[in-house]
């Protein structure tokens, strides 16, 4: 009874420190589409961005839907795997057929995550839908401006007229005086001028006003992170990106097919020269040969071809002699 009661508790302690572990999980698409990332119906970017960080996960699996901010693109919708406690990265990218597919990138624990670049969207996981935002607040003030206009003064009319006559023996003369004013009519009349100020607040959950971004605001959308194909892998890169292993094994078909070696060394040659290998594809390569001349001529030829070039010391377990070892390592100190 005793060994139960154990065996359920440190179950229920393994369950609830699985729980507590917090994971983070990086999206970015691969030819910088811009999105939003909804996870479990969610939004958890506010806006659509191109290289998205979100932290404080504490499920192990999460529906997302990916909507892309162009309409021609439309949305995606996809299932994410997360290992609690780790950092996973994950790529949105189109597959051989044009459809976007979600490709697993790398993953490493939190505490060993490096920081998060200054151009990196990062974002907490929201497990609830945002709150609708209150209604705007108006407030409309009436003003008013009264003008008044005068046009003259206001007396009557108060003219007065004095006529004298003199006449004498030599002639006469006439005298007239004329004194008084001559009115004006006055008026007066009123305009009134009226302005209307509407005055618009919003009022934020937090009671203070928030206001509106300056419409000349712009971000550049932050670069998408390099992304590593060798997950635990740090070392220089030689080539982009590696070929898909299905690409791989119709090339390795296609080798194994042909009868003649030397044909066999051509064709891979030609197929190589385009792409890119992980080590261990060209130690697989290079076992399609029976020949130690051309496992050697493979070998150098694939060097300038491969992706984790710092992992191709591996690639000399695939010689007979220890001829070819030196002489292999010979050329690729060459190159450096």
């Amino acid at each position: 009874m005793l060994k139960k009661v154990f065996l359920s508790t440190a179950l229920c302690l393994v369950s609830f420190l699985m729980m507590a572990q917090s994971s983070n999980v990086i999206l970015f698409t691969e030819n910088g589409e811009k999105f939003t990332a909804i996870l479990n119906g969610i939004r958890q970017n506010d806006r659509p961005e191109t290289n998205v960080k979100i932290t404080g996960l504490n499920a192990e699996f999460y529906k997302l839907k990916v909507i892309f901010d162009s309409q021609a693109l439309g949305e995606k919708n996809f299932n994410l795997a997360i290992q609690l406690g780790n950092e996973t990265s994950y790529c949105v990218k189109k597959n051989n057929k044009g459809e976007y597919v979600i490709r697993f990138v790398s993953s490493v624990p939190v505490a060993q995550a490096p920081t998060a670049p200054a151009t990196q969207s990062v974002v907490v996981y929201n497990a609830n839908p945002a709150a609708t935002p209150p209604p705007a607040e108006t407030t409309v003030v009436h003003q008013q401006t009264t003008s008044t206009t005068t046009n003259g003064t206001g007396n009557p009319d108060n003219v007065n007229i004095n006529m004298g006559f003199n006449m004498g023996a030599n002639g006469g003369s006439i005298n007239m005086n004329v004194s008084g004013m001559d009115g004006e009519t006055q008026s007066s009349s009123t305009t009134v001028h009226s302005t209307t100020t509407t005055t618009t607040t919003t009022t934020s959950s937090s009671g203070y006003s928030t206001p509106p971004p300056p419409a000349h605001a712009h971000q550049d959308p932050p670069p998408p992170a390099p992304v590593n194909y060798l997950p635990g892998y740090n070392g220089p890169i030689g080539c982009p990106m590696p070929m898909s292993p299905n690409d791989f094994s119709d090339l390795k078909k296609s080798l194994m097919s042909k009868s003649f070696e030397e044909t066999r060394l051509t064709i891979a040659k030609q197929v190589v020269g385009s792409q890119c290998l992980l080590t261990g594809q060209v130690k697989e390569l290079i076992g399609c040969f029976t020949f130690e001349d051309s496992k050697l001529q493979m070998a150098k030829f694939a060097y300038d071809h491969t992706y984790d070039i710092g992992n191709y010391f591996k690639v000399n377990d695939a010689f007979t002699f220890e001829s070819s070892i030196e002489e292999l390592n010979e050329y690729i100190e060459s190159k450096r």
